[in-house]
Formats: C-alpha cells, structure tokens, sequence
C-alpha cells in the first residue's frame, strides 16, 4: 500500500503508543464536540445573518437589495480568507507547544470576536465605520477558526486506537452541523418570540452576545484535558534535538517544504464539500426568503436548512465509522460523485417552495456531503508526521475552505444576478465536485498509515 513520505503502515510501534483509556477518550471526544459546536455556532451565525440581518443593518439603505446581499456576502468571505493565516499561527503554536494550548486560544478568540459582533453599532448609527468594524471582527473569527479546527481533530485523532480514528475523528467534525442547528436554532427562537422591528433593532444581536460561553469550554478544557501521546513523543525528540544544537525549522515551512502537493491536494478535495456545504446552509436562506428569490418565509428556510443539519450529524459519524473499515479514499471518491449529480436536483426542489421537498433537497446535499466530511478528520491527521501535523492539516484544510465556502455564496449570488436562474449555480457546484474527485483519486489510501511516526 501506497503511504505518504514521512508516514508508515501501522505497526507494533503505534500500536505499542500510550492512548487513552475509554473513559478519557470519551472525555476528549465530548469536549471536542462541545467546543467545535459552539465554535461553529459562532461562524455560522455569521452566516445566517448575513442572509438575513446584515445586508439592511450595515449597509446604505440607498444600496439595491441584490448589491446589499452580495456586500454582506462578501463580508462573510472575509472570514475565510482569513482562516488560512489562522492556520500558520496557531498551527505553528500547536506544533511547537502542543495541541491543547492552541485549541484553548482560539476558543477564546472565537468568543470575544462574536460576543463583539453583537455589541456593534448600525450603519445608521456609525455610517461606513459599523461595517468596517465587522469586517474587523469577522477577520478575528476567520483566524479562531482557523486555529480551532486541526487542534480539536488531532486531540481526538492522536489519541484514538489506530482502528478508530475514523469515528473519534467525526466527533470533532460533528461540531459543524450542530452549530449549524444551534445557529439556526438561536434565530428562529428569536424571530417567534420578538417582533419583526424587535428582531432587527436587537433581538439578532442576543445570540451573538451569548457566544461568551464559549469561554467556559475554554477553561475546561485547560483543567480537564492533557496533550496527546504523539505530541508528548515529538517533544521528548525536539528536546533531545535541541541538547544535541540542532537547529529546527518553523513547523509551518517544514510543512510547505515537504508537503506541498499533499496540502495543494487536500485543499482540492475540500473544495466540493464546503461548496455544496455553504450553498445549503447560506445562500439557500437568502435564495429561498430574499425578494429576488422565492420569496418565502424566512422561518421556512431555516427550519430546512436545520433538518438538513440534523440529518448530517449521524450520518457524518456513520460514514466516519465505515471509513475505518474500508478505506477515505473510495468512500470519499463516491460522496463527490453523488453531491455533483444532486447539484442538479437541489434547486428544482427549492422552487417547489413546499418545506417537505425543500428539506428533501438541502438533507439529501447534507448527506452526501456527509460521506466526505465524515472522515477528513482522520484523512488530513494520517497524511502527515506529527512534527508539522497541525500546520500541514490546517492548511490544506483552510485553503480549500477559502476556495470552497469562502466565495460560494457570493459566487451564486453573481450567478443568479447575471443569468437569473439557478441552472448556473448547480453547474458550478458540479465543477467543484469534479474537482475534489480528481484531487482525491491523486491522493493515497491514509487509513493504515502510522501517526505515531516523527521522522
């Protein structure tokens, strides 16, 4: 079997590596759940305003409703472009001092810039400087993010039984569709309990401020959780390297240097996902309730989107689980083939304008993204050594997210704009589809590589 250079087949060396027991595994699963949940929440609220709040609230009330949207939208990109500088620093950190103390960085960096959001003023109030202060803050959420991600996947990943980092992984990567939920969750509780003038003026701004429990996992997570066994390895040698006077390369550029087809195709393969992923938890709400669009209820389209997230959350864990047992490479291969066929199918359902068939669509995307998001946790930890794990994971991870997520909503936003029909969008989000399955046929098989190696 194909292995990656600096990666071996799993041997009685991993299998020999101190993991943890059950009940500690079990405890780092649950507190990677709990704080990527939120952690999303956070982004994703964003997201959901975005579609919503933000194009009337920071924008000229002058401005055409299409152009506002598209503004807000790109307001939301911001974010990722900013997650890949996210992922040198924190990548750089956790690799040189542990996956534990970066994971509770960004925690907090994520709380305090969202809690910020919610304080902001109006562009009635402030003019041209409230937009430019949330663009500010939404660059501070893009660098959490950015940071988060590969530390909560690799406290998982590194501890779990070779044999099951699949699943252990998902946990970590569970924490996206329940943000998705809570975030969709925080404004349709909002929505029913204000009026529509309470809900602009401030009731969009409570669940923001709330994101300050994000904190609390934070401290948690310092009192409760110890650094992985592979980390622990990779400091033992580092010391011994640095007694010897041997000098060591920032982690970041030992990562670009030796990998970078790796990470250039990891991004690749991350493309198809975060597309279909953000078309259906974005664009689609401003798509489905916006007055260039259906015209629907707001509430419909969040009440969608968050059956569609509910129906990723086994799913992401399902597939995760089967991944152990037959390989990332083919079970993801299949998840891009089904998402760029359904692409096809996803808007014809969306102008039925019927909630059962609207939510038949954005689900059945949401499950066949599953099948790819599934085990990207465990694929990105098993392509690299643990001494550059964190930078080189993060990055091709960020990178495809830039490309992927980052620019879909604002990119159908132009294509309904220039052709007004979705046709265009569904074609869009096929090409990127074609493109992860290129990037993941060029990829080796992951699942038998041995994480525990330093060299």
């Amino acid at each position: 079997m194909k292995t990656e250079p600096g990666s071996t087949n799993t041997s009685a060396a991993e299998s020999s590596a101190a993991v943890q027991s059950p009940r500690e595994l079990r405890r780092v699963a649950f507190t990677a759940l709990i704080g990527t949940s939120i952690e999303w929440y956070d982004f994703f609220l964003y997201g959901t305003a975005a579609a919503l709040i933000f194009p009337a609230l920071f924008f000229p009330p002058s401005m055409p409703p299409l152009v506002a949207q598209f503004a807000s939208f790109t307001t939301f990109a911001v974010g990722f472009f900013a997650r890949p500088l996210g992922g040198v620093l924190f990548g750089n950190f956790g690799d040189r001092h542990g996956r534990k103390r970066a994971l509770i960085m960004a925690l907090v960096l994520m709380a305090v810039s969202t809690t910020c959001i919610g304080l902001l003023p109006s562009y009635t109030q402030a003019g041209w400087v409230a937009p430019l202060l949330l663009v500010f803050l939404r660059i501070l959420q893009g660098l959490a993010i950015g940071g988060q991600w590969a530390g909560a996947v690799l406290l998982v990943t590194e501890n779990a039984p070779a044999k099951q980092r699949g699943f252990y992984g998902s946990f970590a990567q569970v924490g996206v569709p329940v943000g998705v939920v809570l975030a969709n969750c925080a404004f349709l509780v909002m929505g029913a309990v204000t009026s529509t003038e309470d809900f602009a003026a401030w009731g969009w701004r409570v669940p923001f401020i709330a994101s300050v429990l994000l904190i609390g996992v934070a401290v948690y997570a310092q009192f409760k959780l110890e650094d992985t066994a592979a980390f622990r390895q990779l400091q033992a040698k580092n010391a011994a390297n640095a007694a010897a006077g041997v000098t060591q390369r920032a982690p970041v550029l030992q990562a670009l240097r030796q990998y970078p087809r790796q990470i250039a195709l990891a991004a690749g393969a991350f493309i198809g996902v975060q597309v279909s992923f953000y078309i259906c938890i974005a664009f689609v709400v401003a798509y489905g309730s916006g007055a260039s669009g259906l015209g629907l209820p707001k509430s419909l389209m969040l009440t969608a989107v968050l059956i569609g997230a509910v129906a990723m959350i086994p799913t992401t864990i399902g597939f995760a689980a089967l991944s152990d047992r037959i390989g990332r490479r083919r079970l993801y291969m299949v998840g891009a083939v089904l998402s760029g066929c359904w692409a096809f199918a996803l808007f014809p359902l969306l102008e039925t304008r019927s909630l059962l068939w609207i939510s038949v669509g954005i689900a059945t995307a949401q499950i066949f993204g599953s099948i790819m998001y599934g085990p990207l946790a465990a694929l990105l930890s098993e392509m690299f050594e643990t001494r550059v794990r964190y930078s080189a994971a993060t990055l091709g991870y960020q990178l495809g997210a830039i490309f992927g997520g980052g620019l879909a909503p604002s990119i159908a936003t132009a294509i309904l704009g220039q052709t007004g029909s979705a046709f265009g969008i569904s074609v869009y989000m096929a090409i990127t589809c074609a493109i992860t399955f290129t990037c993941m046929w060029l990829l080796p098989e992951t699942h038998r590589n041995d994480m525990h190696a330093t060299d």
